[in-house]
């Protein structure tokens, strides 16, 4: 019979990070993980969210940690434009969208900005990644850049003009799929100058 520290590593190998009931659906009791914890073989990412001790950290780790703490969540704004390769920004928070009437998570780490959402807002555009085990949910890069504007008050018309103009440049041919989430979020009056002045 494998060792608990066996099954913690064959289950975080697997999967990089893992909540405290996967590791119990693994056969470890609270107690083991607890021993786990203070031998040094795993690491508390988070409230209730484990990973290996002395594992590489990359730069994706926070949004897997956030996908798996808010599985009902996605990521957007500035952490989607990060993710799309569309800005020079480096946010310092995970951001995140939830239903407006989803219970609200309480997460020490990562540090991760909510904001609500609902309906067609929610749920059109919404992408599905791998993160090692861990599925992302994010926000295509139209829909991001058409909630940049939609946001601009909270991230600044300029991070919206720079992931436009890098949108622009990255997807030149998927202008109409950008035309679609801006009338979705009602800010296609707008964008459209911008639209014409990074042309």
């Amino acid at each position: 019979m494998p060792s608990p520290a066996d099954r913690a590593r064959d289950l975080l190998n697997q999967k990089n990070l893992a909540r405290s009931k996967e590791l119990e659906q693994a056969g470890l009791s609270r107690s083991q993980i607890q021993r786990l914890l203070e031998q040094g073989v795993l690491e508390r990412v988070g409230r209730g969210l484990y990973r290996l001790a002395g594992g590489t950290i990359t730069e994706t780790d926070d949004l897997a940690s956030a996908a798996k703490l808010v599985p009902g969540g996605v990521i957007c704004l500035l952490s989607a434009l990060r993710f799309h390769g569309l800005t020079t920004q480096n946010p310092v928070e995970v951001w995140m969208t939830i239903d407006a009437k989803a219970w609200r998570p309480l997460i020490d780490h990562p540090p991760i900005r909510l904001l609500f959402m609902s309906g067609p807002s929610l749920e059109e555009g919404v992408e599905t990644h791998d993160l090692n085990g861990v599925t992302l949910r994010v926000f295509n890069p139209a829909k991001t850049v058409a909630d940049c504007f939609k946001y601009r008050n909270k991230i600044g018309i300029d991070v919206a003009v720079e992931a436009l103009r890098d949108y622009r440049r990255l997807h030149p041919k998927a202008l109409e799929l950008l035309w679609h989430y801006a009338k979705l979020n009602r800010v296609a009056k707008v964008m459209q100058p911008y639209l014409e002045a990074v042309q």
